[in-house]
């Protein structure tokens, strides 16, 4: 079941529509209503809350470019295996 999922959820990141949920979704979330609501004194462990919401956001985005990148590369390999069966 776990194999199923995984291809499933690798099949739909190859998708180019979800590219472009991604990137838009980045843009937003680097605008001013995002940003205006983690600009605070606040701080979580002593790091100020904005610094956290960059950091988190950027390690985000890199788990995505990998999740895509692997998505991509599964795809290449099948159609490798294709061709030579």
């Amino acid at each position: 079941m776990w194999q199923t999922i995984t291809t499933f959820i690798l099949e739909r990141l190859r998708l180019k529509e979800s590219w472009l949920i991604f990137f838009v979704l980045g843009i937003i979330m680097m605008n001013y209503p995002f940003i205006d609501v983690f600009n605070k004194e606040a701080t979580i462990g002593g790091i100020p809350v904005l610094y956290l919401y960059f950091n988190i956001g950027w390690l985000v985005s890199i788990v995505i470019i990998y999740l895509f990148r692997l998505a991509s590369s599964a795809a290449d390999r099948k159609k490798v295996e294709g061709r030579h069966r």
